[in-house]
């Protein structure tokens, strides 16, 4: 391919790509094929010789499109969507042509020194204290991966990288049960193991960690001789939204001594309008907070500001230094990687860029309040309707609700069946959730193109298809 059909082919793609959007409500939200269909239309050996992008391009919509979940579908109630803007699409490509490898302030300054940039808009855009700066990760796992090596590092007086953990006391990290399961992998890739992550009772409306109950978690591993290092806190728990009481926790904290990450994955965009911040009130006494830009801020996946408010225990736990990798001559230079585990990166910030610049934080505010009302008004829709319950309340845009006629024996079964029929009928998008170990159905309204017809709309589907079950 030369340049002049990379110029041709680019064009078409970009028209291919404003019809797919236009047209996506026409489309099943999720992918219609059995496991293997696109394995088995795909050869089972590579080419010997190159053939043109005409064929390739059809094959593409042939034999990949069937199979792709259409995130970008403003019928997507599932899980949180993985928000794909305009502005946000053309900043990646830019970012795809120029194809820097971002991993030094030398391997390009430039992207370097807008993610120092967009770190401290966002910021300022959450109102989190100036006492904050950061770095962009791939995800909130890598985050809270990060946060988990450096309260281990810290506890162990930064020996653990060079020594191990065997032969030390356990070390302990406590959350609750409403945490992401990446907390989970973070305890087993940091050798920490998952019998020392602590599981605290929640309690309350919002489903937060019960303070009493961590206070004397920690007090009992203490007397045991076993070492705490850390809490994970979550602002909009990714099940049914649980908030914890960041302020509560950071006072055990500081009690005890230990390192705080709140992980805000989903609800921290949220944190733009600030009549929604009582949600992690306290969350400048945190030692780390990550959110996703690209989930409900309309920034291209991936994208994950991680916010910490002393880099050089981050630092202090991840960099190494090559000769290699100096950058010699250039004094108070920033080098990200020494910021996240991999050592290559993207040039992430462009796309946080060109999203703020477009649309700016009262488009933004709008957006998410719209998405947030919409939710409200179909929670209470669902509330009034014959034979359903509202199990949470919603936090924000989030809440979960239950099919629960008269006379039903199994309603786990039953909301199972539900949920299926509506994923395989493909208008909507929702996912199921355990509340107290039933089994409900969660919804959640975050799509940067949804409209209130399209919230509302789930209604229409979730009853009609609800109706002959009984």
């Amino acid at each position: 391919m030369d340049w002049s059909e990379f110029a041709r082919w680019g064009a078409r793609i970009s028209e291919w790509g404003r019809n797919y959007h236009e047209t996506i409500r026409s489309r099943p939200v999720r992918a219609q094929v059995a496991p293997g269909d696109i394995l088995n239309a795909l050869p089972k050996a590579p080419p010997s010789a190159g053939t043109d992008m005409e064929t390739v391009f059809a094959d593409f919509e042939q034999d990949v499109m069937p199979g792709i979940t259409h995130w970008q579908h403003p019928r997507f109630f599932a899980y949180f969507p993985s928000n794909a803007t305009p502005p946000s699409m053309l900043a990646e490509f830019l970012a795809t042509v120029i194809a820097p490898q971002c991993m030094l302030w030398q391997t390009s300054p430039a992207a370097t020194e807008m993610e120092t940039r967009m770190i401290d808009w966002l910021r300022q855009s959450l109102g989190l204290g100036a006492h904050f700066s950061g770095v962009i990760q791939d995800s909130a796992s890598s985050a809270t991966l990060a946060a988990v090596l450096t309260m281990r590092e810290k506890t162990l007086n930064w020996t653990g990288n060079t020594q191990g953990l065997p032969g030390q006391a356990a070390l302990r990290i406590y959350c609750s049960a409403e945490v992401h399961t990446s907390v989970d992998r973070a305890i087993w890739v940091s050798g920490i193991g998952q019998d020392n992550l602590v599981r605290i009772r929640t309690s309350g409306p919002k489903r937060a960690m019960d303070p009493a109950a961590l206070d004397a978690a920690i007090a009992a591993d203490i007397a045991a001789g076993l070492k705490p290092a850390g809490i994970v806190a979550c602002t909009g728990g990714t099940g049914t939204g649980a908030c914890d009481d960041i302020s509560a926790v950071c006072d055990l904290a500081q009690k005890y001594g230990l390192y705080v990450h709140v992980d805000a994955a989903w609800a921290g965009a949220a944190m733009i309008c600030p009549e929604y911040r009582d949600l992690w009130a306290g969350i400048d006494r945190a030692d780390s907070v990550v959110f996703n830009p690209h989930k409900w801020l309309g920034v291209q996946f991936d994208c994950s500001a991680h916010f910490v408010k002393n880099p050089d225990d981050l630092v202090r736990t991840l960099a190494i230094q090559p000769e290699y990798l100096k950058t010699h001559g250039q004094d108070g230079v920033i080098n990200y990687s020494e910021w996240s585990v991999p050592l290559g990166r993207r040039f992430r910030a462009l796309k946080i860029w060109f999203v703020l610049r477009i649309y700016g934080l009262d488009g933004l505010q709008q957006m998410i309040r719209n998405h947030v009302s919409w939710s409200q008004e179909l929670c209470e829709l669902i509330r009034a309707a014959p034979d359903y319950e509202i199990i949470t309340e919603p936090v924000l845009s989030l809440f979960t609700f239950r099919y629960a006629p008269p006379e039903q024996d199994d309603l786990d079964v039953l909301n199972q069946t539900l949920v299926d029929r509506i994923n395989d009928d493909g208008r909507i998008y929702i996912t199921q959730t355990r509340v107290n170990g039933d089994l409900v159905i969660r919804f959640q309204a975050a799509h940067f193109a949804a409209t209130r017809e399209d919230v509302l709309f789930a209604l229409e589907v979730i009853q009609e298809l609800a109706a002959d079950l009984t």
